[in-house]
């Protein structure tokens, strides 16, 4: 429909279409699949899948500019739908099928005899309440700080004092140190708990700001790389720790839920971190500092559920 597209109507409905179909094809539901296959024991994969995806936009956007280029927009359109249907089609087909253990695991939600048996007990309703919130911040603290980054890096490197050659440089740096943190969370801190993991990770950020606005653009690099490997763990971090809080069971339903705020915060990110820095500069980066502050202070109040003795 893109590709097709004529006019103002048809292009914004291509778009809605898109839009739509990006929503159902986030990491949530490659985690929730996951879960499904793999139960209490997915958050390896998890981090896999995270560390490959880690590479889309590296390959994406030399790709499609290379289609744009070649054979203009509108076949680059073409072909991103081929690639769709050709590639990732298939590969959703191939999927493996829900094993024994699993379908065993979910029947016991219809069986309460069945329940004690589950490995991932669940929290009593009242402190279920109150981790799914804490959680609920969480997600949407760390995902307004990211689309933040994302969207005013460069701008707000210069606001400290660095060239624009220099922030430009500095922001390559935010990718790899993302896919560093995801090495790092699939080698060394798969012996942790993801709790512990998460919690080092959102008060990256808050270090590398305070770094940088205390030295100066000298620890720009400092940043980006504070920045970035946090963001890459809090990735992980989105589809592991409700596994290990609340279990398998119902996970794909709460991962939606516990995304909806982080959803929103994501879509006001860009024009309310836009207004701090019209109004403060650098010291914009004050605000998300604290915000990052507040999402570790609120990690630090969840706890681990104890499993239950056979």
């Amino acid at each position: 429909m893109l590709g097709l597209s004529e006019g103002l109507w048809t292009m914004v409905a291509a778009w809605l279409i898109i839009g739509v179909a990006m929503g159902a094809g986030l990491y949530e539901a490659a985690f929730s699949s996951l879960v499904r296959l793999y139960g209490r024991h997915a958050r390896g994969a998890i981090t896999g899948i995270t560390l490959i995806a880690g590479f889309a936009s590296t390959v994406g956007w030399p790709l499609s500019a290379w289609m744009e280029t070649q054979f203009g927009w509108r076949n680059a359109c073409f072909g991103w739908a081929g690639l769709h249907l050709l590639i990732g089609l298939p590969l959703n087909a191939w999927l493996p099928k829900l094993p024994r253990q699993a379908k065993h695991e979910r029947s016991a939600v219809a069986d309460p005899t069945k329940a004690a048996s589950s490995p991932s007990p669940a929290p009593t309703a009242g402190r279920h309440g109150y981790a799914t919130a804490l959680l609920a911040f969480v997600f949407a603290a760390t995902w307004f700080i990211s689309t933040a980054m994302a969207t005013h890096l460069p701008r707000m490197l210069e606001a400290t004092g660095a060239t624009l050659a220099a922030a430009v440089a500095v922001g390559a740096l935010i990718g790899p140190a993302q896919v560093a943190g995801r090495v790092l969370e699939f080698g060394f801190l798969r012996r942790v708990h993801p709790l512990l993991s998460a919690r080092l990770a959102a008060f990256a950020h808050p270090a590398g700001v305070t770094l940088l606005l205390m030295a100066g653009p000298v620890m720009a690099p400092a940043f980006a790389i504070l920045h970035g490997a946090g963001n890459g763990i809090l990735t992980i971090a989105k589809g592991t720790l409700p596994l290990v809080l609340f279990g398998a069971q119902g996970y794909g339903a709460r991962q939606g839920w516990l995304m909806m705020p982080a959803r929103i915060a994501q879509a006001l990110a860009p024009l309310l971190f836009g207004l701090a820095l019209d109004a403060w500069g650098a010291n914009a980066l004050w605000l998300s500092g604290a915000i990052g502050l507040a999402a570790g202070g609120a990690l630090m109040l969840l706890r681990a559920q104890p499993p239950k003795s056979c």
